[in-house]
């Protein structure tokens, strides 16, 4: 799992969203780092952080609670969250879990 910001830390444009990249998988060996990283670009964020989950390959239970966890953690903080551009098998596992209706999907 890598995770790749569009702007440096403490670079982002105030009027820009903030888009982070995810690539690979997502389990219970990245999600410490996962949780670590995207806390981290919170603390640097604009009011809106895009995560982009294109080059993600997999995602289990541990995963999606860092997307959830994220989220809560991004509303305190008055920031928005957003995923972009899963893959069909994200897709299907946001829908079945009902996370499609409390995680925004941008187009």
């Amino acid at each position: 799992m890598t995770v790749t910001d569009i702007a440096p830390l403490g670079l982002a444009a105030p009027s820009r969203p903030t888009t982070v990249h995810l690539s690979g998988e997502i389990d219970i060996f990245t999600t410490a780092a996962l949780r670590r990283q995207l806390i981290n670009t919170l603390h640097h964020s604009t009011s809106v952080l895009i995560i982009d989950l294109s080059e993600v390959t997999f995602c289990d239970a541990g995963g999606l609670g860092v997307l959830v966890g994220i989220q809560h953690r991004a509303r305190w903080m008055g920031i928005t969250v957003a995923l972009t551009a899963p893959r069909p098998f994200m897709s299907r596992l946001l829908h079945i879990t009902g996370l499609d209706r409390s995680l925004p999907m941008m187009v």
